[in-house]
């Protein structure tokens, strides 16, 4: 599900002439780097935002995986709109789908793994249940 209405939350940016390389296009890392600011923006508008809205539980966010697969390229100047949903919530673990697109068409799609751990001991502790609420709420509208 990479279409924009497949997603509750959408962050808009515009591609900055540093992100561009020498094919004139968005170096394709910066893509990964859209997906974390949309995330971040999807826990700022759930009213959780990064850190003190997640840490709260005594636990954080640790990436343990990115997927990205590429269908277009963006240029300078560009007006992007990322879309991100949670596609799974385990018991330490979620899993963000995230999607960019330009004017309906998809750029780039893929999902970020995040576990949720202890920040000093990097050991998986459970979601806290007001997470979990908060994620399960936002993404049902």
């Amino acid at each position: 599900m990479t279409e924009s209405q497949d997603f509750p939350f959408h962050h808009r940016l515009r591609v900055r002439w540093t992100e561009v390389d020498m094919q004139g296009v968005v170096f394709f890392g910066h893509y990964v780097t859209y997906f974390d600011l949309a995330m971040a923006e999807y826990f700022r508008a759930m009213g959780r935002p990064y850190p003190d809205g997640l840490v709260a539980g005594g636990g954080d966010l640790f990436v343990k995986k990115v997927d990205c697969e590429y269908f277009g390229s963006a240029r300078y100047d560009d007006l992007l709109d990322i879309g991100v949903r949670t596609a799974r919530l385990g018991r330490s673990s979620l899993t963000l789908a995230v999607a960019v697109t330009r004017d309906g068409e998809t750029l780039a799609a893929g999902e970020v793994v995040y576990v949720h751990a202890d920040p000093e001991s990097r050991q998986s502790v459970p979601l806290p249940e007001d997470l979990r609420a908060s994620i399960e709420a936002f993404d049902a509208g």
